[in-house]
């Protein structure tokens, strides 16, 4: 009798357990009814925002559902992100209703300032995309529990201040850092300085960078246990680099980049270089925050001075090099997709040329159903700087310096879906 008991009991066991979950399932889901927060003929947003704080704007605006799926919202709701001359951020609210709404798009701009913090800026911007749902709730039975403030003294006409700058920006910044342990130390310090100034007419911009990497070692010795070995690894490298750009029309821009450096990864003592380019864009500039298909033709002049000789017995030389650069971004309700395509090659030396090809993108297949995938791949064949000799184990483990290859590849896919409720009112920051 008790063998017969025990595949029985076997038998039982998985459908117990699949009672007693959905017994939990439907007490929780009955505990959770008396603190719903989906509101009855609300409108239901779907907000795609990359770096927005989502829970700060669902507890500012409890009059809208917000909901997880494009297809089920009646309001769809974009915002994209460029960065201003100043360093702070220009935000770009799109709003395309659908169902009842269809036809009903509005777009509404946001400048913010490098000094605002992160919570002025997400007050601000939150204040925008209430503005912009107005004309929408409006038109929703929720109308009637929703007051509209005004901001006492705001009537004053805004004074007009000079800048006594000029439009310029300068940001210094430093970064020592330091990490011990018994048998291994690193010393790294990293500074850099940006000095810009960006108007409609003019980009320009200047950048520095230095970095300094000592990793020290310490090793028993493989005869004696009492001798410690030290071994040092340095790697150090400064930059300078100018960006000069002149606006000729809404489709076409010219400028200059030029530049200098030194890299012990590089082999590279003393390397400068100046390449005029000019630049079309298929669309409008004014376009750019939603798509953007650019050609960049340049021609750049180069001189290096190498720190060893190179594979080709150079201990220095000048060059012309000749690119072209095509790009491609754009976002849209489906998602989002860049792709660039750049290509390059010495004039007196065609075998000694480059390819690169990278490319993201980011699609809402189906209902709960996003995929992310990104790639790229580049052929070299133009490692001229390349120090000729063997490489160290030091040199290869810790890449102090530049390897020969002929070819670069990266990828990567991500694959997310979800399902259950639409809604996603609900914040609780608990732990």
């Amino acid at each position: 009798m008790n063998n017969l008991k025990m595949p029985i009991m076997k038998l039982i066991k998985p459908f117990l357990l699949i009672f007693l979950s959905v017994l939990f399932l439907k007490t929780a889901q009955g505990q959770e009814q008396a603190t719903d927060t989906t509101r009855n003929n609300a409108l239901r947003l779907f907000m795609d925002c990359q770096g927005c704080d989502m829970n700060f704007i669902r507890e500012e605006i409890p009059y809208v559902n917000f909901v997880r799926e494009v297809r089920e919202a009646q309001l769809y709701m974009m915002i994209t992100q460029q960065q201003t001359g100043s360093g702070g951020s220009y935000y770009t609210l799109f709003y395309n209703g659908q169902e009842e709404f269809s036809g009903m798009n509005d777009t509404l701009d946001l400048e913010t300032s490098p000094d605002d913090t992160q919570d002025v800026r997400r007050i601000a911007l939150t204040n925008t995309i209430a503005m912009g749902l107005m004309r929408y709730v409006a038109k929703t039975p929720v109308k009637k529990d929703v007051l509209i403030s005004y901001k006492a003294g705001s009537r004053e006409e805004p004074v007009q201040t000079e800048d006594k700058w000029n439009y310029w920006i300068f940001e210094l910044e430093t970064e020592p850092d330091i990490s011990l342990e018994k048998s291994e130390e690193q010393y790294a310090w990293r500074n850099s300085a940006r000095i810009n100034r960006v108007t409609p007419e003019w980009k320009i911009q200047n950048s520095f960078s230095h970095s300094y990497n000592l990793d020290v070692f310490y090793r028993e010795d493989e005869d004696d246990e009492n001798i410690i070995n030290r071994t040092e690894a340095v790697r150090k490298s400064w930059n300078f680099s100018n960006l000069t750009v002149k606006s000729i029309t809404d489709h076409w821009s010219a400028g200059v980049r030029a530049g200098a450096s030194s890299s012990t990864y590089s082999n590279i003592d003393f390397k400068v270089r100046i390449a005029p380019a000019v630049e079309y864009n298929i669309f409008p500039y004014y376009e750019s925050n939603r798509k953007q298909l650019t050609v960049l033709y340049g021609i750049s002049y180069i001189y290096n001075k190498y720190a060893d000789t190179t594979v080709y017995f150079k201990t220095e030389e000048r060059l012309l090099e000749h690119s072209i650069d095509i790009g491609f971004q754009v976002q849209q309700r489906w998602g989002s997709a860049n792709l660039s395509i750049g290509a390059s090659h010495y004039f007196h030396d065609f075998s000694k040329n480059s390819i690169d090809v990278n490319g993201s993108i980011r699609i809402r297949l189906m209902k709960g159903l996003s995929v992310n995938l990104n790639a790229g791949v580049d052929f070299i064949h133009n490692q001229i700087e390349l120090a000729k000799g063997r490489r160290s184990p030091e040199d290869v483990y810790l890449k102090l310096r530049e390897l020969e290859t002929n070819y670069r590849f990266d990828a990567g896919l991500g694959i997310s879906y979800t399902f259950g409720s639409i809604y996603n009112n609900v914040v609780n920051p608990r732990f």
